[in-house]
Formats: C-alpha cells, sequence, structure tokens
C-alpha cells in the first residue's frame, strides 16, 4: 500500500457517511424538485413545482412572515446581545462565569420544552396575562401570535450570541481604550468609535448565521402557534412541512427547501457586501 493512499483511508469512514446521509439526500432533494411526486410512480416536469411556487400565494404569505420575523427580531435581539456582551465583559461584574452561563443557559433547554413553556406563558389565562392585568388571546390573535414567536426567538438566542460577541470583545486590545482615555474620548465615545467597529466581523457572522435560522424557522412557530392563528405566523420551513409530510408532496417540498437555500444565499452575500467590504 502507498503511504500517501493512508490518510484518505482513515478518511473513508466518514466521507461514505457524508456521502449517505448527506450528499445523496441533497441530490435527491434537487431530483425531487423537478418532478411532479403527486402521480406514482413520479414523472419528470422540470415546470411542475418551480412553475407553481412563482404564482402561490401561500407560499409569498409564509416568505412575508419569516422576512418580518427576520427584520424585527434579528436587529432587536442583535442589539440586546451586543450590550449583554459588554455588560458580561465589565470589569464591575463579579460571578462573570456564573451570568454567562446563565445567558447562555436557554440554548441548553430543549426546544420543545420552552416552546411549551411560551405557549402556556402567553395562554389567555397565563401568567403573562396575570402580571399585566389583561385578557388578551396572544395565540389566537395575529399580531400577538407574531409577537409571541418574536419574543421567544430573542430569549433563546440573546444570550448564545452574546457569548459570541464576548469572545470579539475580549480579542480587542486595550491600548485602544487606554489612548482613547488619555485623549479624553467617553466610554459612550469609545463604543461607537472602538467597539463596534472592532466588532464588524463579529456581528456580520453572527449576522449571516441568524438570517440563515429566521429562513429555516420551524420549531417555535409549529410548537406554539401551530402557524396560526389561520397563516399569521406559517414560514417558510413549517409550509415546507405542511407539503412534504401533510400533503405527501414531496417534490414541492423540495423546491421550497431549494428556494430557502437561494434566499439564504442571497441574503447572505448582500449582508456580506454591505458590511463585509473591508474583511
Amino acid at each position: 500500500m502507498r503511504r500517501d493512499a493512508a490518510p484518505y483511508l482513515f478518511l473513508l469512514p466518514y466521507l461514505a457517511i457524508f456521502a449517505l446521509f448527506w450528499a445523496w439526500p441533497i441530490l435527491e432533494s434537487l431530483l425531487l424538485s423537478f418532478q411532479n411526486t403527486r402521480v406514482s410512480p413520479p414523472v419528470w416536469n422540470l415546470g411542475v413545482n418551480w412553475g407553481r411556487i412563482l404564482g402561490d400565494a401561500a407560499f409569498w404569505d409564509a416568505l412575508r412572515n419569516t422576512v418580518l420575523i427576520l427584520v424585527i427580531q434579528v436587529p432587536l435581539m442583535l442589539a440586546l446581545a451586543t450590550g449583554l456582551a459588554v455588560g458580561l465583559n465589565s470589569q464591575l461584574l463579579r460571578a462573570k462565569g456564573f451570568f454567562r452561563f446563565a445567558f447562555f443557559a436557554p440554548v441548553v433547554v430543549g426546544a420543545v420544552a420552552y416552546s411549551a413553556v411560551f405557549r402556556l406563558l402567553f395562554n389567555q389565562n397565563g401568567a403573562v396575562n396575570a402580571a399585566l392585568g389583561l385578557e388578551f388571546n396572544w395565540i389566537f390573535d395575529p399580531v400577538g401570535a407574531m409577537a409571541v414567536i418574536i419574543i421567544a426567538l430573542t430569549w433563546r438566542w440573546t444570550g448564545y450570541n452574546a457569548i459570541i460577541i464576548l469572545a470579539g470583545l475580549q480579542s480587542i486590545p486595550k491600548d485602544l481604550y487606554e489612548a482613547a482615555q488619555i485623549d479624553g474620548a467617553s466610554p459612550w465615545q469609545q463604543f461607537w468609535r472602538i467597539t463596534l467597529p472592532s466588532l464588524r466581523p463579529v456581528l456580520l457572522f453572527c449576522l449571516v448565521l441568524s438570517i440563515i435560522g429566521t429562513l429555516q424557522l420551524f420549531t417555535e412557530p409549529w410548537l406554539i402557534t401551530n402557524g396560526g392563528p389561520g397563516t399569521a405566523t406559517t414560514t417558510l420551513g413549517v409550509y415546507l412541512y405542511r407539503q412534504g409530510f401533510q400533503n405527501i408532496n414531496f417534490g414541492y417540498a423540495s423546491t421550497i427547501a431549494y428556494a430557502i437555500t437561494l434566499l439564504a444565499l442571497v441574503f447572505s452575500i448582500i449582508q456580506l457586501r454591505l458590511f463585509g467590504r473591508d474583511q
């Protein structure tokens, strides 16, 4: 056996698993998107799914809901995460390890468990209404249901992004802040002139990940509001699931999956062009 072949033999098990459980499903899904799977056996029809998606009002409603969550929740979450990271990085804070774990903990909580808790909290007879003295039916009101989804996502992912941003904060040279203090810069000026520009690559990383995650959003809308009321919180992920596993139309579901992939690619490229020019 040639010595230069040994590394590839070590990689072979991983490559085999990758081909079986990743590469083949991805390729199969692409092929399904060009087939009419509502007949048995499926037949090739290049326009049946991709032509439908352009005129599918339900798809565009799901896209609108997804983009609405993206433009509200992601900036709010990243702003909170940045402020939280600055607080966690403060020299005045004691028990930093405890607080870092406490804010990161929501990511560790199972999605099903925390979704059930949020559904109970925002129930008409739940703790939120009791605390606010309201009788508002959050889950069955279109605006209220969307607000619950946004609040739940912000609670779950703010701490996760704060830890990533905290790592970026700790990589900023302290000499910059010392020089700024000597020049008389206030803490607010230091934040805007030193901290934020230095965090640009980290914030861009968090932004791109958040956009991709939001476009794939399924768990919270499905478990908290079931995509309702009506289609008020139906996201692309929920619509994909309904087409694939409720309507048993895997061809159209595959088309939606690739549409999500293309949207994620477009959004990511736009963000990199706008905010990553110097990186």
